[in-house]
């Protein structure tokens, strides 16, 4: 998974579906979605770009990204924010999210 600022967050997101983490080191939860999400990054990696955002250097950036609690997941398509999911979610829940969601947006 790859560590992204709000310089680098268009490259990941532009041209593909991406999946957003934003976190900081002192959330649980966030700790919580790490394993969960390098788990996904494996087994959608070739079809979804995953970041992630660190909140604590980039306050502004989550703040004008509307992000009021973490984590916080942000569904990219082709460059535009599509949904938002904050809390901790299991590897069932996350893996039948994204199937879904790349039914719904096929490349």
């Amino acid at each position: 998974m790859r560590q992204v600022t709000p310089a680098t967050i268009e490259q990941l997101t532009a041209d593909h579906m991406a999946l957003v983490d934003f976190w900081a080191s002192w959330c649980g939860p966030c700790q919580m979605m790490e394993p969960v999400l390098a788990a996904l990054d494996q087994e959608f990696g070739a079809e979804i770009n995953f970041g992630k955002l660190n909140v604590e250097k980039y306050q502004d950036f989550a703040v004008s990204n509307n992000i009021m609690s973490i984590p916080a997941l942000i569904l990219y398509v082709d460059g535009q924010p599509k949904e938002k999911i904050t809390g901790y979610r299991e590897l069932a829940a996350m893996r039948a999210y994204l199937k879904r969601k790349l039914a719904e947006y096929p490349a």
